[in-house]
């Protein structure tokens, strides 16, 4: 597998030789950047010794730009030309996210959003590049050498477009990416190394705006994504937007003035970190109309208000599993990753619900850029004793539309990465020349109700009869998950193919409601389905049997030809309107009735075929 070359041909590095390769967190809120250092991963701080770099980008009005610290201590002052969660946006469109909360002008664009700032226009993929570029220069500094490439992580419900945004951000920032990770399984390969264990493991990942879970098996060096989940809605910002509420509430305040919003939360942010370590924190401020505030807020006070949010992470826990199929009792530990995971009641629900005491030996605020850092460390081809194998999965099932508006899933979700598979179909109609490949991504039965994210159209197609034909469509989706799709034709050899590069991606929560939407709606979609597949049935047999009457209609007499036009008529009346099992009653009303309309056309055809020869000829 290409996963196990870690080095090109011709580029091994010597015994004596440590290239240099990083592993990058490329966060909604922080990004840092981790190397492996005497065989141990460490990430690398500023020259201020901070190791966290705030995802914030500048744009100052004399030509400079500021990264990181500096831009966030001015984005209050400067918010319409100071980006920041740039990650929220990357790989989407207008129409996909909510402008109305942000302080930005945007470029009106239907392929990627567009910031006006006072260097002109920025795509979330300049601001990431940017963020990038800076980590980059942070890590030459600290290694003192160019770096061969990067392994960078990404969230497990990134889409294709996503993924690919985040490979071109990081092409401008002059970095070759090694490989893309999903967040979860860099997290788990820093366990898996840093602990020496095998089983199956969990991983709980509770960050600012986000939770995602994973179910990994760790054995011998083989690294196996098993299921991915989550819930794009839910994080560490919620509890504290509820702690925030709640201090409105109790102090009877009603705030009009945005810069005693921004104070506040602030404020709140603060205490809901220090009741992690004390059973109290008090909040004191004093407002722009001169109002005090001052408010005591305990450990038990706050887990209260919280506990729903802490139990709406473990449906997508239980999902994950079941998906997974693996018990409880079979996970060997459970990762905790995100700062809001460091939540004592978090952290309680979690060792509630398995029944063991979670992994917290590893700073959950870095365990994702460590874990990229050995990543890349293998990939870059330095010297490591065994192999390392790592497999993926892909978190949305991929495949084409089919005559009559039908999902042909080719590569179901949770398919380990890389993956190729390939199926053959068809021609619907007569002499058809030509098939038009759709792509979509999701789970439903109905391409209306999926995601599309390409088109191509194969030509060349030898004019046949419907059905003859043989196209084979092969998906291929590498480690990065990026996909592509190609279609030949079996007997000429006629070929198309895409890499499928949307203009718009999908979103954590687009994901998570689709996954919602499949489960919900399974009974009706296979309804619909059914309908779809017997509106097809019954398309086919209509156009057969008029074919058949126009050539050989008189085989009829008056009566039967009424019959089977009453048949036809039936058929066609109910092929939009009926049931699955209706309109496939009328099928076989109608076949039924052409039955010996079918057998006197099969006489004729032999008497056509034989007449005019002699015996001995034949």
């Amino acid at each position: 597998m290409a996963l196990l070359q870690i080095a090109e041909p011709g580029m091994s590095a010597a015994p004596h030789q440590h290239r240099l390769a990083v592993g990058i967190d490329l966060g909604t809120t922080n990004s840092l950047v981790a190397t492996v250092k005497s065989g141990a991963a460490v990430c690398l701080p500023d020259a201020d010794g901070a190791a966290s770099l705030p995802s914030v980008v500048r744009y100052a009005d004399n030509g400079e730009k500021t990264v990181g610290a500096a831009a966030l201590a001015m984005q209050k002052r400067d918010p319409a030309h100071t980006v920041s969660s740039a990650k929220r946006l990357i790989g989407r469109t207008l129409d996909d996210i909510d402008t109305a909360h942000l302080p930005y002008r945007f470029s009106p664009s239907e392929h990627i959003i567009g910031i006006h700032t006072r260097h002109g226009v920025k795509t979330p993929i300049d601001v990431s590049a940017d963020i990038l570029h800076t980590l980059r220069q942070r890590a030459e500094a600290a290694l003192g050498g160019e770096l061969v490439g990067a392994v960078i992580t990404v969230p497990a419900y990134f889409d294709d477009a996503q993924r690919q945004a985040t490979k071109d951000a990081a092409r401008l920032a002059g970095i070759n990416v090694l490989r893309l990770l999903n967040e979860p399984t860099a997290a788990a390969i820093a366990y898996g190394l840093d602990n020496a264990s095998e089983g199956t493991f969990v991983v709980y990942d509770l960050g600012g705006g986000t939770f995602d879970v994973s179910v990994l098996s760790l054995s011998k060096g083989l690294f196996e994504v098993k299921a991915t989940g989550g819930d794009s809605a839910l994080g560490g910002d919620d509890f504290d937007h509820r702690l925030f509420c709640h201090l409105l509430e109790t102090q009877n305040l009603s705030l009009t003035d945005e810069g005693d919003v921004q104070l506040l939360m602030g404020l709140v942010r603060q205490a809901k970190e220090r009741l992690s370590e004390d059973t109290e924190a008090r909040i004191t401020a004093e407002l722009h109309d001169g109002t005090c505030v001052d408010a005591t807020v305990s450990r038990s006070e706050f887990h209260a208000l919280t506990q729903h949010l802490v139990a709406k992470t473990i449906a997508p826990v239980k999902q994950a599993l079941q998906d997974a199929d693996i018990a409880k009792a079979d996970v060997k530990g459970v990762i905790l990753v995100g700062g809001a995971t460091r939540m004592l009641h978090v952290r309680q629900a979690v060792a509630a619900f398995f029944g063991q005491t979670p992994l917290t030996n590893l700073n959950p605020d870095q365990v994702v850029a460590l874990g990229a850092a050995m990543q890349a460390d293998v990939l870059a081809g330095n010297k490591r004793e065994g192999e390392w194998l790592l497999l993926d999965v892909t978190p949305l099932s991929l495949g084409l539309e089919t005559y009559g508006g039908l999902a042909e899933k080719i590569i179901p979700r949770n398919s380990t990465l890389p993956t190729a598979r390939a199926q053959e179909f068809t021609t619907f109609k007569d002499g058809q020349t030509a098939m038009t490949i759709h792509v979509v991504q999701g789970e439903r039965e109905l391409v209306a109700d999926c995601r599309s994210l390409a088109k191509f159209t194969l030509r060349g197609i030898p004019p046949m009869v419907a059905g003859a034909a043989r196209i084979r469509v092969t998906f291929q989706v590498d480690a990065d998950g990026l996909l592509s799709v190609s279609a030949r034709e079996q007997t000429t050899g006629v070929q198309a193919q895409i890499e499928v590069k949307p203009s718009y991606g999908l979103d954590d929560a687009a994901i998570t409601q689709m996954l919602k939407d499949s489960l919900s709606n399974a009974k009706d979609d296979a309804a619909a389905r059914a309908q779809a597949e017997a509106r097809v049935e019954a398309e086919g047999l209509l156009a057969a049997v008029r074919g058949a009457l126009d050539l050989d209609g008189d085989l009829l007499d008056g009566s039967e030809r009424a019959a089977v036009d009453a048949r036809l008529a039936e058929l066609e009346q109910g092929m939009h309107a009926d049931a699955a099992d209706v309109l496939r009653g009328k099928i076989q009303a109608l076949a039924d009735a052409t039955d010996t309309f079918a057998a006197r056309r099969m006489d004729r055809n032999i008497q056509r075929a034989l007449q005019g020869r002699a015996i001995g000829d034949l």
